[in-house]
């Protein structure tokens, strides 16, 4: 409802613009006397330019919309980078700055020529408002700067419980193999994934390493996981978090481990696909998501006792075993299902396992077949 709104009064914008430009150009001192318009052609004049304007206006809302959310979504992740503290203290240098350009404008009013001091001021106040912007961040980051007391500064240092208790999602930590994995967009459009997401800078480090690699096939997933995360940044915005500040962290070379330590530090969740790494989150008590986890749920349920339709596609490790695939990649081991290799058949399931790794099925044929 609201952006209908918003497309409303940018294409009543619009009108607007065009009848202004229209009837100005319209009047006979504009296009001469010898040009002049009868009420008619003035009134189709007037109404072809408010509808050309209206459209033009409606078009460039429906470009501008996907960027102008896109710029809210990163101003947005840069301004929860920045402690509250600072943002008062910027807001109050703002204003410093602003009051002080508007004391110095008064001088330049004194000069009349071509526009010089409206120049001048505009100048003026862009450069002491930005001035007053970083001169007041800087006072806000210097904790020996007393503005406010203690309490104020207090309030903004939350501690981890009282985010859980108001509900604020965990960050999201990527490590290497969920980005090469490519899925991982595709998860993040649904919506499924929620609070800030974030990549440290390691994990950069690692992926250009494996696309830097002279084995092709490593190679060729590094790239694309450089793909995926560009994809990642201009879609949904993604934090390169600098370890570099993270003093524990400096004497840990093994990556899976120091992207576990980092996760404790943050109190976030890792998101991987890597099945070891799953394990040892786990152990280590730390909030892991596993999109392999998440697929195997996804997969439909097979009860032993059903039948289904199959493809036996090659022989099984035991002696008369036949393997078959689902369309989803699920590997079915057929008892006695040797024979049909290269042939669809009907098999009963007889049992499922199910692991983090994966799911098999177990099946015989169908006394049909």
């Amino acid at each position: 409802m609201l952006k209908k709104l918003f497309r409303a009064l940018t294409v009543l914008c619009g009108v607007v613009v065009g009848y202004g430009i229209t009837s100005y150009t319209a009047r006979p001192e504009v296009l001469g006397e010898a040009w002049g318009m009868r009420l008619g052609e003035k009134i189709l004049w007037i109404i072809s330019g408010m509808a050309l304007f209206g459209f033009i206006f409606n078009y460039l809302f429906s470009v501008f919309q996907n960027r102008g959310e896109r710029a809210a979504k990163k101003l947005d992740m840069r301004l929860k980078k920045i402690p509250a503290i600072e943002l008062v203290y910027s807001a109050a240098g703002l204003v410093v700055g602003f009051l002080i350009a508007f004391l110095v404008s008064q001088i330049y009013n004194q000069i009349r020529i071509m526009s010089i001091n409206v120049i001048l001021s505009v100048a003026t106040y862009l450069v002491l408002g930005a001035l007053g912007i970083n001169v007041g961040r800087r006072l806000g980051s210097d904790t020996s700067f007393p503005l406010f007391d203690g309490r104020f500064i207090a309030k903004e240092k939350t501690t981890k419980e009282e985010s859980k208790e108001e509900g604020v999602p965990a960050p999201k930590i990527f490590d290497t193999s969920v980005i090469i994995d490519g899925r991982i967009p595709d998860i993040m459009k649904t919506g499924f994934l929620e609070g800030t997401y974030i990549i440290p800078d390691f994990i950069l480090v690692e992926l250009r390493h494996i696309a830097d690699s002279s084995d092709p096939l490593k190679r060729n997933r590094g790239r694309r996981g450089l793909d995926v995360l560009n994809r990642i940044q201009s879609d949904y915005g993604i934090e390169i978090y600098d370890t570099s500040k993270e003093k524990s962290l400096a004497d840990i070379h093994e990556v899976d481990v120091k992207l576990l330590k980092l996760a404790r530090i943050m109190d976030g969740a890792v998101v991987t696909n890597d099945y070891n790494l799953n394990k040892v989150a786990t152990i280590s008590g730390i909030k892991v998501l596993n999109i392999n986890e998440l697929a195997n749920t996804l997969k439909p349920v097979v009860l032993p006792g059903e039948e289904m339709e199959i493809f036996i596609v090659k022989e099984g490790k035991e002696n008369d075993q036949g393997v078959a695939d689902l369309d989803d990649g699920t590997m079915i081991v057929v008892e006695n299902g040797k024979k049909f290799i290269g042939k669809s058949i009907r098999a009963m399931v007889t049992s499922v396992l199910q692991t983090a790794a994966g799911r098999m099925i177990f099946a015989k044929p169908a006394p049909s077949s």
